[in-house]
């Protein structure tokens, strides 16, 4: 006979983990107990040495389907003797060692519940059990119990303490778990306040006014969400000229994969992310007879779909059985709301009627946005549904420490020196309320898993929101390059070995030579990260300005192509700036006023569409790039020519690709042929310069990289030429993996320059 302690380490709460505990227990002949704390999950089993071991190997094979187990430490005990089973009350007494369950969609066991009139949950909203429901979006403090979520005023009834306490059931201490007597219920309210139906009654007035093509205001799972019918053009309208919101695309909710295949093309990789537990929103390729709204994404050829994810979204969709625009409830740059009093503020001018309910939302957390390149999902906003859950388990920094990331698309990120766990999508930090919400997000997750950390590390460009508060925070601080963020990132995400080409390609970051930065590449090996080259640079007049008008990236990329003269003339005879704007460009960039000389991918991308006259002004980040993309041919296998110079600094000038495009122009190619020759030469570029420098492996990151064409193009390439290309997948290439990448560094490459100092 012996005895095991077992502490177990990692996702391992919320996911029904010591019931299975117990059942595996009660199979294998095996005595003792588990329970919960703040650390984790500990068992002691006692029983014949080979049932023992057995039990203890099944652990890790047969674990429930949402548990992760990041650590197991096993150790003899003295033998008690003591016969059966039991699962204990739960600790909380020792530092955090478990991590928190995403929210995850509703599973089949509880939607069948749903929909069964004989059952007891029949068309209740809030059904959930311990495979399925809210979890971060409630929870408190850990352990994760009742009453340390916001279900916790919800006294149980009889019936779901019965089985609440039930081992053999799936709700067994299931945290939200409740029923039509003893849980949250909806309210319906007009635009004054008043409340007009409650429960059922409520649904159907909620239902009503989106079949009368009007707005609702919902509260859901992690926040508000405007609703309205996706094939109405005027109510899309409405709703954007509402909410400010010009032509950014909408995301739309789908009763089914059925209404999703006649909306869009699907993949076997997209078809798992649509009905996975996690329920994104996945950018899928729209087709011609969709049937919606042609003002939900303007000029792309993409729609972002998502499944119903919750039992309140199931009823929605079995009820009305047509497809609804799904969008943050939020005006422009502000977060989520997430309680009646701040969405009756806030989107009182915007919706028509308001669907909420009494179960308190904790944190706000919005829907995430994945893509699918090569079969492999892009993770472009993450949020409900993977955060907080850790990634780049080996990516530690081996000591506590806070990363702020950056000003746009901010998350931040903690580690306990062994993980690094990032939070939900911030958003922008260029409000009041979202950066009190930036704030709450840090104290959130240090509260949580009680980190006190050491250093606080942020981006070098001092104006950013997020640097300003580590300065202000009483701990050290050490800033890291944006782009050097980038690339750890992609290291401590794949655990690459071994030295590999980075590049990071996006729209802004200052540089450690305070330019601003872009087009950069560096070599990158598990202790160092080196800068070894970039685009040329060109001017931007204007500045930041730039990010919505195209034409002046392209007036920058023409002065350096042609010189000031000769790109006077060009502007002039194709009309392309009116004399009076050319004259105020010129001025700024002779005299250096208000102007910024850059090596920007982001803003080449941009400077390129607004030559070839697809898109000069953008109503959001990035536009002027994807129409460019979407312009583009991506079947073409051609390159422009494009010089690299210098050794250990190269510079990628890209002189001879404008000029040559120029030519094209002129010559009256097809845009769509310019554009995919533009792409290819790119991606053509990153494989030259990777077998120029002798690597064989390449780390992409930065915005630019969620350009599908241009991605997929070097992934080929590297195919064809015997190199591997890793990119991000579940942390964001664009700045929403910053936090992550920052982290990242200093674990390596950051902490060794340090000591260099």
């Amino acid at each position: 006979m012996v005895r095991k302690q077992i502490l177990i380490r990692g996702v391992v709460q919320g996911v029904g983990f010591r019931p299975f505990i117990w059942t595996l227990a009660k199979r294998h002949s095996v005595s003792g107990w588990v329970l919960n704390h703040s650390g984790g999950v500990t068992i002691e089993a006692e029983g014949k040495q080979a049932r023992v071991q057995d039990f203890i190997s099944a652990i890790r094979a047969e674990k429930p389907v949402h548990s992760y187990i990041s650590r197991m430490d096993i150790r003899p005990v003295p033998v008690t003797g003591i016969a059966g089973f039991e699962i204990r009350e739960s600790e909380s007494d020792d530092p955090p060692g478990t991590f928190i369950l995403p929210d995850l969609a509703t599973c089949p066991d509880c939607l069948k519940e749903l929909f069964d009139p004989a059952d007891r949950r029949f068309r209740y909203p809030f059904l959930n059990c311990t495979h399925c429901g809210p979890r971060y979006s409630i929870i408190q403090r850990l352990p994760y119990d009742r009453p340390n979520t916001t279900m916790k005023q919800f006294r149980m009834c009889p019936d779901c303490r019965s089985e609440y306490d039930q081992p053999e059931d799936r709700r067994f201490h299931a945290q939200p778990t409740a029923c039509p007597t003893c849980g949250p219920e909806l309210d319906f309210r007009l635009t004054d306040g008043r409340i007009s139906g409650r429960k059922e009654e409520a649904l159907q007035l909620a239902e009503s006014l989106l079949r009368d093509g009007k707005i609702l205001a919902m509260k859901g799972l992690g926040g508000f969400q405007l609703l309205c019918d996706a094939r109405q053009e005027e109510t899309v309208k409405t709703l954007r000229k509402r909410k400010n919101r010009e032509e950014k695309p909408l995301a739309v909710l789908v009763p089914d994969l059925a209404a999703a295949r006649r909306i869009a093309e699907i993949s076997e990789a997209e078809e798992a992310l649509l009905i996975s537990s996690e329920a994104p929103i996945v950018l899928l390729k729209q087709r011609k007879d969709s049937g919606l709204a042609p003002s939900l994404n303007p000029g792309n050829p993409y729609i972002g779909l998502i499944l119903p994810y919750t039992p309140l979204h199931h009823l929605l969709m079995a009820d009305l059985g047509i497809p609804l625009v799904c969008t943050s409830g939020n005006r422009s740059d502000d977060p989520i709301c997430t309680n009646e009093e701040e969405a009756a503020l806030k989107l009182g001018a915007v919706a028509d009627g308001f669907l909420n309910h009494n179960r308190e939302i904790q944190r706000y957390i919005d829907d995430s946005v994945v893509r699918v390149i090569r079969e492999k999902p892009m993770m472009i906003r993450r949020a409900r549904g993977y955060a907080p859950l850790p990634e780049g388990s080996h990516a530690g920094a081996g000591q506590p420490v806070l990363a702020v990331g950056a000003h746009l698309k901010n998350t931040v990120s903690v580690s306990d020196g062994n993980w690094i766990c990032t939070s939900q999508h911030l958003g922008d930090l260029s409000t009041v309320s979202a950066t009190l919400a930036f704030e709450s997000a840090i104290l959130d997750l240090c509260g949580i898993y009680q980190i006190k950390p050491e250093v606080i590390l942020c981006d070098l460009h001092p104006d950013y929101f997020s640097t300003r508060h580590a300065f202000k925070s009483r701990l050290p601080v050490v800033q890291v390059q944006h782009h050097e963020a980038h690339i750890a990132g992609i290291r401590a995400e794949h655990g690459v070995t071994g030295e590999a080409l980075g590049v990071a390609w996006d729209g802004t970051g200052i540089g450690r030579d305070q330019t601003v930065h872009g087009g950069e590449f560096f070599l990158s090996s598990p202790h160092q990260l080196l800068h070894t080259g970039q685009f040329l640079q060109f001017p931007l007049a204007g500045g930041d300005t730039a990010v919505r008008d195209a034409r002046r990236s392209a007036f920058g990329l023409l002065t350096v192509a042609l010189g000031d003269e000769k790109a006077d003339e060009w502007i002039l005879t194709h009309q392309f700036l009116p004399p009076a704007e050319l004259k105020t460009f010129r001025s700024m960039v002779s005299k250096s006023v208000n102007t910024v000389q850059t090596s920007s991918a982001g803003r080449l991308f941009d400077g390129v569409s607004a030559l070839m006259k697809i898109r000069s002004r953008s109503a959001y980040e990035g536009q002027a790039a994807m129409d460019l993309e979407f312009s583009s041919d991506g079947s073409v296998r051609e390159s422009y020519p494009a010089e690299i110079t210098g050794k250990k600094q190269v510079i990628l000038d890209w002189r001879p690709v404008i000029l040559a495009i120029l030519e094209d122009l002129d010559q009256g190619k097809p845009i769509s042929f310019i554009g995919g020759k533009f792409h290819f030469t790119l991606a053509s570029l990153i494989i030259r310069l990777a077998k120029l420098k002798k690597l064989d492996q390449i780390l992409a990151g930065g915005g630019c990289f969620q350009n599908k064409l241009l991605l997929e193009t070097l992934i080929e390439l590297g195919e064809t030429a015997g190199i591997q290309v890793y990119w991000p997948q579940h942390i964001p290439p664009n700045d929403g993996g910053i936090s992550f990448g920052q982290i990242a560094w200093y674990a390596t490459a950051g902490k060794l320059q340090n000591r260099e100092k």
